[in-house]
């Protein structure tokens, strides 16, 4: 691992569409370390081999479990429980964003997101939640 490496948060985007995926990479890999998975099965196995500073959670995942229960389930387990949360959905109606706030995201935007309010959010979260400096 490279020492920009060391320096960089570590980001695990969960995201089910491979074009989304992409750009994400692309567009993130500037401030975090970036893992990507695609659902639940992939999610558990990120978690159980990597350490994470934050998770960028699609609510609407393909597959048995879509994202809020996945976020309701690291809010539950005591080993993840306060790790940053930032939910992203393609829905934008009040009960989807007061549905991922119950299952208990720290921050809650729509897509299509502006790149800086994403990377600002995830920055932002980061550092409220966990003291953590970004560069």
């Amino acid at each position: 691992m490279s020492e920009e490496q060391k320096n960089k948060p570590n980001l695990l985007v969960v995201e089910d569409d491979y074009e989304n995926q992409k750009f994400l990479q692309i567009f993130l890999k500037r401030k975090f370390n970036i893992e990507i998975c695609d659902s639940a099965e992939t999610f558990y196995e990120k978690l159980k081999n990597n350490k994470f500073d934050i998770i960028l959670m699609d609510i609407s995942l393909r597959g048995k479990k879509d994202g809020l229960q996945l976020t309701r389930e690291l809010r539950e387990n005591k080993e993840y429980s306060n790790l940053p949360i930032v939910g992203l959905s393609a829905h934008a109606f009040q009960r989807d964003k007061d549905n991922a706030y119950n299952a208990g995201v720290d921050v809650f935007l729509t897509k299509p997101v502006q790149n800086n309010v994403l990377i600002d959010t995830l920055i932002k979260t980061l550092e409220q939640k966990t003291g953590t400096k970004v560069d």
